[in-house]
């Protein structure tokens, strides 16, 4: 099969081009920007793009189809030509579903906590050598590349994404996979610029269950009351399996998980972790691993990359980096933080850098998100805002969003990283929180301080 990508370099398009190329297709690919790392993994499989930019003469009546991403606008002359040609045009997630129709499709969804989710059943799987597709919107310890697909498997896991699938197909992403095992973690408003409300948001979720096939199975945290309500209505005959926190409990730094047979120290901590556990252990159930395999496989979890990652560690001193942007992400971070390490003061940094979290109609989400640190510091970039197009936001109306006493508020990286040099480590855990890089935090020094 012949395929051409438009818009090669984002990160889940150069992951699926790697993985159709080691499936044996034969893929080329345009972009007009490349960044790390998509482009040394493209270049290592041959088919990163000699040149950066847009051609319709890439765009031949040979191809079987063209991919195309969401980062492609409607005018792309590649898109232009592929229509006057009448080829096959997919977006990202129309064409997992065609990789996927004739397997059993595990997709799992939530404002939060689903690439966590998803790889801890990814870990379960490899741990006892079951071999399945899968895609993934990380990377992964022990994965090659975040998307897997081969001919023979009969399991697909999709981490299941609520934002829209391409510029001719403005569906979420979760809407398109028609799962036979659905997972929904939670729900907390999010991506203001597509979903305005948040009961245009949560309709999208009402819409993913009635998307599951009949007879199928949904997975759901009964602890998110919205989401218990979504899944206690709908008249879609499947089966419905809650979930909720497991007992655990802490001694010292680690966290203990109470199971039938005793006691089980874990690698991960933090009650929204150990709810995502519960969660993955229904799904790995439903794919055919007992309990006490499952257990024996998830003591060994780490976690997903960049979500409370420990990337510096001393005797009395730790610094995580975390993925975490949204309101309800950053709550839960925080608070699992402290919880672990309750003797120690909690420095929380967090980036405002997305579309919704730079929002001034949309910022007010973030009230008392912060609580449970003993200094936070909030970085925000007056750059980036103007780059959005959206109304200017001031010191006042984050310190007023927040409604956290003592929250400290930089829109310069410099003196952002000056002040976060001079407070003292010791005795403390260091949470940084974005899903941008602070304006260019050198985190190697910040590293070496430890």
């Amino acid at each position: 099969m012949k395929l051409h990508f438009i818009a090669i370099g984002g990160s889940a398009m150069h992951s699926l081009a790697i993985a159709l190329k080691e499936k044996g297709y034969q893929i080329t690919g345009s972009d007009d920007a490349i960044f790390e790392p998509s482009r040394s993994r493209l270049e290592t499989h041959a088919i990163l793009p000699e040149t950066l930019g847009w051609n319709e003469n890439r765009i031949s009546s040979d191809l079987d189809a063209v991919i195309l991403g969401m980062h492609a606008k409607a005018d792309n002359p590649e898109l232009i030509k592929a229509k006057e040609l009448g080829l096959k045009i997919f977006s990202y997630p129309e064409f997992i579903f065609e990789q996927a129709k004739n397997k059993t499709r595990v997709v799992i969804g939530g404002s939060h906590g689903k690439t966590s989710i998803t790889a801890m059943i990814l870990h379960v799987m490899n741990y006892h050598d079951k071999d399945v597709d899968y895609m993934v919107g990380a990377a992964l310890d022990g994965l090659d590349n975040p998307v897997h697909l081969t001919e023979d498997n009969d399991f697909i896991v999709i981490e299941g994404d609520e934002y829209l699938s391409s510029t001719l197909d403005k569906r979420p992403k979760f809407h398109l996979y028609q799962p036979n095992i659905a997972l929904l973690s939670g729900i907390a408003w999010d991506h203001i610029n597509v979903f305005p409300t948040y009961e245009n948001y949560v309709e999208q979720f009402r819409i993913f269950i009635d998307s599951i096939i009949n007879g199928g199975i949904l997975v759901y945290n009964e602890e998110d009351s919205e989401l218990k309500d979504l899944a206690e209505q709908t008249e879609n005959p499947i089966r419905k399996h809650p979930y909720r926190t497991p007992d655990y409990h802490t001694e010292g730094n680690m966290t203990i998980l109470d199971v039938p047979e005793g006691e089980m120290p874990l690698e991960i901590f933090g009650k929204h972790n150990l709810n995502n556990l519960a969660g993955a252990k229904w799904i790995c159930q439903h794919m055919g691993v007992d309990e006490d395999d499952f257990y024996e496989a998830i003591a060994t979890f780490k976690g997903a990359s960049k979500r409370l990652e420990r990337i510096a560690e001393s005797e009395s001193s730790v610094i995580f980096k975390d993925f975490a942007h949204s309101p309800s992400k950053v709550k839960a971070t925080t608070a699992a933080v402290k919880e672990q390490f309750p003797n120690r003061k909690l420095i929380a940094c967090l980036e405002l850098h997305t579309y919704s979290s730079l929002n001034s109609d949309f910022i007010n989400e973030y009230n008392g998100s912060l609580d449970s640190a003993d200094e936070a510091l909030v970085f925000y970039s007056p750059d980036a805002v103007a780059i959005k197009k959206l109304d200017p936001v001031d010191e006042n109306q984050i310190k007023d969003a927040f409604q956290k006493r003592d929250l400290k508020i930089f829109s310069n990286s410099e003196d952002f990283a000056r002040e976060l040099n001079s407070i003292s480590l010791d005795n403390s855990a260091l949470l940084l929180m974005s899903s941008g890089n602070y304006g260019g935090l050198d985190l190697d020094e910040l590293k070496g301080r430890l």
